[in-house]
């Protein structure tokens, strides 16, 4: 009976080990720490998939659950006040220094826009609640932080719509002047998702002739910027990498889209080009963009062009490919000069990381002011790692690193 015990705990801790490890490289930032993570971020997807094929719940509602394991209610203190708002009809945040002296000089302030793929996350959620209450510290700044429209209920343009509102409304002359803020020295920042949304709204709003306040820069960690070329080099390298697989990102590009099942199986073999979007192919060709040691070990080859009729043809899906707002890289150079400075954070073992890469290369060209931060060792999602029980120095030090860019640049 004994012998039995023990074979069983003997299989049992073998079956996890092999569930837990995962082969990742050796330089990449804590990395037993990371597939302990991990481990349940992959035990959460499967149990969404088998969810989904049971037709219980559909995917992303099971995985909201990591967004509502971290959630908090965000409270102020004795450095920090904290309140909920809605500008616009949209519902923010406000983190803004608790004190003010009538003598103080007027304060920077950054739209933050969080990640999760346009489908999970929120402002609410512990590790955004700590950066924006360490923006406002160490910058003495007002920050907005948006709870913008999820998919699957709200597919694109919502969480675009949402967030161009909330800008829009903050930069009125009122609104900036009841939180005494400075004209000249506000930012959009976001990662990931929030970082496509941050690049787009940059764009849009120099477009906008009636705007007279404009943005004085950019901050965008570890965004998505297109979703053309869905098998760039870090979409090959990294696609099995924690946390942001090939799959999952593909799966977030569907949903932002429509929850058509063949689109995704189309994104998901890199074949949803329609004639529209092949038109805009070469602002994201990364034989062209990518820097000589990131396309060395690959060959380009276009991404097919799908004719004749299926999903990637439907109505709506058609002109969603093509539209810059959800892939900022679309736009021509002409598009990108007006744009502010930029910080572009970027990460070795992300499959986003060439999206990235490739903005920084084209705003460069476009004679944009550019500060790109890539890290070695870095993974997605690594700024999210900050709290009990994944807390990591890279996480931290990524906050660090983009909080003392802001200092010195807004």
């Amino acid at each position: 009976m004994r012998s039995k015990g023990v074979l069983v705990f003997v299989l049992l801790s073998a079956l996890t080990a092999y569930y837990v490890y995962l082969p990742i490289p050796n330089n990449i930032e804590e990395r037993w720490k990371l597939m302990l993570a991990d481990s349940f971020f992959r035990s959460l997807s499967h149990l969404a998939e088998l969810s989904e094929w049971m037709g219980l719940l559909h995917y992303m509602k099971v995985m909201m659950f990591i967004t509502i394991a971290e959630r908090v209610v965000p409270v102020s203190d004795e450095r920090v006040q904290v309140s909920d708002e809605s500008f616009d009809g949209v519902e923010v945040i406000v983190y803004q220094p608790t004190q003010r002296q009538e003598t103080e000089e007027l304060r920077r302030a950054i739209i933050y826009l969080h990640g999760g793929g346009w489908c999970l996350g929120s402002s609410r959620m512990g590790p955004y609640d700590l950066l924006a209450k360490h923006m406002v510290t160490e910058l003495n700044a007002v920050i907005v932080s948006v709870e913008y429209r999820l998919a699957p209920a709200y597919h694109f343009p919502a969480q675009f719509e949402d967030v161009y509102r909330v800008l829009k409304y903050f930069l009125r002359v009122d609104v900036l002047r009841g939180y005494h803020i400075n004209s000249e020295r506000i930012a959009v920042s976001g990662d990931s998702a929030g970082g496509n949304l941050a690049a787009a709204v940059a764009q849009q709003l120099q477009k906008d002739p009636e705007q007279h306040v404009q943005l004085k820069a950019q901050a965008l960690l570890y965004p998505v910027l297109q979703a053309l070329d869905l098998n760039t080099p870090s979409y090959q390298q990294n696609q099995h990498m924690p946390i942001l697989p090939r799959t999952l990102m593909v799966r977030f590009w569907s949903e932002y889209f429509t929850s058509d099942k063949s689109f995704l199986r189309a994104m998901m073999a890199n074949r949803h080009n329609n004639h529209e979007s092949a038109a805009l192919l070469k602002f994201v060709n990364w034989s062209l963009y990518l820097p000589d040691s990131y396309r060395q070990a690959y060959n380009y080859s276009a991404p097919p062009v799908v004719t004749g009729k299926s999903s990637v043809h439907s109505v709506g899906l058609h002109h969603l490919l093509a539209d810059p707002r959800a892939s900022p890289l679309l736009v021509p150079d002409t598009a990108l000069r007006l744009l502010p400075k930029a910080y572009v954070l970027t990460c070795e073992y992300d499959v986003l990381r060439d999206d990235g890469l490739m903005y920084v290369t084209r705003l460069r060209n476009a004679g944009v002011d550019v500060t790109h931060e890539h890290y070695p060792g870095g993974f997605h999602g690594a700024l999210m790692f900050t709290t009990w029980p994944t807390d990591f120095d890279i996480g931290h030090r990524m906050m660090d690193n983009f909080v003392s860019w802001l200092k010195k640049n807004l």
